[in-house]
């Protein structure tokens, strides 16, 4: 027998498509408003706790997805933020970057983080211009350089935007450590010991902190007094610290180091051990940052505290005050103070 042709029926109508689930569905599910599901969808902090577990238990079940483009229509608002970094390796950058994205999460936002391979204008300005693109309501800028008051970086306009670790002018709002009152505490430990043969090694001449540090190192040994040699220039790594330790430790007139952060301070601490030089009966080194590991080193590390989550948060804080329309808060500065360990002690008599 020959096998039957297969019918093939047409129709006109079109497949049928599964109904995009509404807001008024969630609203339906969770037995409550429409208008408290838009609070819930954009992260407003008035809707009770248990009020917004059955919102988001509702949103789940139905699979609801709010619609963030109509959203933004209607406010004006991307709940969005933009991060600009210049580098992800250090870290000062990398727990401050931690805090704010917490702090955005919290206030309902999201982070679009835009890394930028040099920090310069050009390169800034295109991350600027990347993020538009992106719609974000405000920007974070980490960037470690003496650059931000140029006139060639332009800032769209109307875009609120919160400065960290930069020279940034009067244009902008700058969020910081007290960088200049950390060395003071960390020089002053030294003279107080006795010490007056204090040197200083210093961070990169680009860096905006380690300018700052190496100024503040300056005036309070003039103030003490004395008047110091040049800083040793190294840059940020302990590899460079072990490079100026070298030549500091075969010197017998230095008693004292600073160091611009904790792993040049490391870095210094190893050549003087490999030297043969006793810390801190030879030489006493006081770093800046307290990293989690300064209380390991070989003596534990006599150190200036800066609190990075702080200053991430207090970042956040003040763009949202901007994005409020409010004036930002001038609390925007953060104090540092002395971690005193074993690595530094009085001169030998």
């Amino acid at each position: 027998m020959t096998p039957s042709t297969p019918i093939v029926k047409s129709s006109n109508r079109r497949p049928s498509r599964t109904r995009t689930v509404s807001m008024a569905d969630v609203a339906a599910r969770a037995g409550v408003s429409s208008q408290t599901v838009s609070r819930v969808s954009n992260g407003a902090a008035n809707v009770e706790a248990g009020t917004r577990q059955r919102v988001l238990d509702a949103m789940a079940e139905l699979g609801y997805r709010p619609n963030s483009a109509a959203r933004a229509l209607k406010t004006g608002r991307f709940r969005s933020i933009g991060v600009i970094m210049f580098t992800l390796s250090t870290l000062g950058n990398m727990k401050t970057l931690d805090a704010i994205v917490t702090a955005a999460s919290g206030a309902g936002y999201t982070i679009t983080l835009m890394p930028v391979a040099h920090p310069t204008e050009g390169e800034v300005a295109g991350a600027f211009s990347r993020l538009q693109e992106e719609a974000v309501d405000g920007v974070v800028i980490i960037i470690e350089a003496q650059m931000l008051d140029r006139a060639d970086l332009i800032v769209p306009v109307g875009l609120p935007v919160v400065i960290i670790d930069s020279d940034a002018g009067d244009p902008y709002v700058v969020v910081d450590t007290d960088q200049e009152q950390g060395m003071r505490l960390a020089t002053r430990h030294l003279l107080d010991l006795g010490h007056t043969r204090v040197v200083h090694v210093a961070g990169p001449a680009t860096s905006y902190s380690a300018t700052r540090r190496a100024t503040s190192w300056l005036d309070t040994m003039r103030d003490a007094g004395l008047e110091p040699e040049a800083p040793l220039g190294g840059d940020w790594t302990t590899a460079s610290g072990y490079r100026i330790g070298l030549e500091i430790g075969r010197r017998d007139d230095v008693t004292g180091v600073v160091a611009a952060n904790d792993q040049m301070a490391l870095g210094v601490m190893h050549a003087l051990h490999e030297l043969g030089r006793s810390i801190p009966g030879d030489v006493s080194v006081v770093g800046f940052d307290d990293s989690e590991e300064s209380g390991s080193f070989w003596p534990p590390l006599t150190t200036v505290h800066q609190n990075f989550g702080e200053i991430g948060l207090r970042s956040m804080h003040v763009l949202l005050e901007m994005l409020e329309g409010q004036e930002p808060s001038a609390d925007r500065i953060v104090p540092t103070h002395l971690v005193v360990r074993e690595s530094a002690g009085p001169p030998r008599a």
